[in-house]
């Protein structure tokens, strides 16, 4: 499946292609969709495969749209290890070159 396949903001899109992004793994396929919806998951795949981006995306996207307060918290991530919190802000950063977004791994 393609990334332009899923109905993600134009800044998402952008983020994409400034990193290359074309095409969705196989996390990537089975979750972003249903996570746009609402669902909730649990999804396992090895290292490197992109889970990381099947969550990241459609929190992003819903940020995209807006109705959230502006300079406030609106979203946490929790991660076990400190390592592991500054390898999402990393792509988190990545991701959020285009939008109105900042993060912090604490």
């Amino acid at each position: 499946m393609d990334f332009y396949d899923i109905d993600f903001e134009d800044e998402v899109l952008d983020a994409l292609d400034a990193m290359n992004f074309r095409e969705c793994t196989p996390i990537q396929e089975k979750t972003i969709v249903p996570l746009m919806e609402g669902h909730d998951l649990i999804g396992v795949a090895q290292t490197g495969t992109g889970k990381t981006a099947a969550y990241l995306l459609p929190v992003l996207n819903k940020l995209c749209r807006g109705g959230y307060p502006e300079n406030a918290i609106n979203c946490i991530i929790m991660a076990p290890t400190r390592e592991l919190a500054q390898q999402i802000d990393r792509q988190l950063e990545g991701f959020t070159y285009f939008m109105p977004v900042s993060s912090v791994a604490g």
